[in-house]
């Protein structure tokens, strides 16, 4: 995979992203929603149940995917000029 890591780290979209992805098929499959979650010790239970179980795991690894694969170039890799940025690219043109 050739994709720039330095500068995805370093913006905070990717891991809002990420996260996202990360909580998203939890979430759906219990069917819970985050207003459910109002303590620690739920949260922890929720984390224990989605670790214990494969299919979820296997979501959220197919969300994650799906958060770092860039859509824009072709197969699993950045585009060249991404390869070449050092910070995120704020140009909005």
């Amino acid at each position: 995979m050739n994709i720039n890591w330095k500068v995805r780290v370093k913006n905070p979209m990717f891991w809002v992203s990420i996260a996202i992805a990360i909580v998203t098929p939890i979430l759906t499959y219990m069917g819970i929603t985050a207003q459910d979650i109002t303590t620690w010790a739920a949260l922890g239970t929720v984390l224990l149940q989605a670790v214990s179980n494969p299919y979820i795991l296997l979501m959220v690894a197919v969300s994650v995917y799906n958060a770092i694969v860039d859509p824009t170039s072709s197969g699993i890799t950045d585009s060249a000029r991404a390869l070449q940025y050092s910070y995120p690219n704020n140009i909005k043109d």
